[in-house]
């Protein structure tokens, strides 16, 4: 797996793990309206999403928790 990139940008989609340089995310962009992230967007891992009437957390075993 690749290490996060300069700065913390994303270097994969947090919604399928692909890279984000890729085109066709055009179905993941609109799913990240309505979705949290499955995937960090760092290195790719499928992160533990909870979600509660408030909102989610999302946890990358590497790169820790992300919330809404």
């Amino acid at each position: 797996m690749a290490e996060p990139a300069a700065g913390g940008a994303a270097e994969f989609c947090d919604q399928c793990g692909g890279p984000s340089v890729d085109v066709g995310h055009e179905r993941c962009a609109s799913r990240r309206t309505l979705e949290p992230p499955r995937f960090c967007p760092q290195c790719a891992r499928r992160m533990v999403v909870q979600v509660d009437p408030f909102g989610w957390t999302a946890r990358c075993s590497r790169h820790g928790e992300t919330h809404s």
